[in-house]
């Protein structure tokens, strides 16, 4: 199992909707991570990779998670 952590166009506010940027991520416009609607899913269903985040994205994102999950 892997966790997933949906994705919108709308900003959010607080450290439970990190920002990523287009580019690199594959995003084709400045989208939001919601780290309060985790997902999990089975990894055998990810047919392919369509981009990356960058490490500050992915801190920010973590750094989320663990204030959602009560882990800081």
């Amino acid at each position: 199992m892997i966790c997933l952590v949906p994705l919108t166009g709308t900003p959010g506010e607080g450290a439970l909707y990190p920002s990523l940027s287009p580019g690199q991520s594959g995003l084709m416009k400045q989208s939001f991570a919601l780290v309060d609607q985790l997902r999990s899913l089975d990894k055998r269903r990810i047919r392919r990779v369509l981009g990356t985040v960058t490490s500050p994205e992915l801190a920010a994102i973590d750094e989320g998670l663990r204030l959602f999950l009560g882990l800081s």
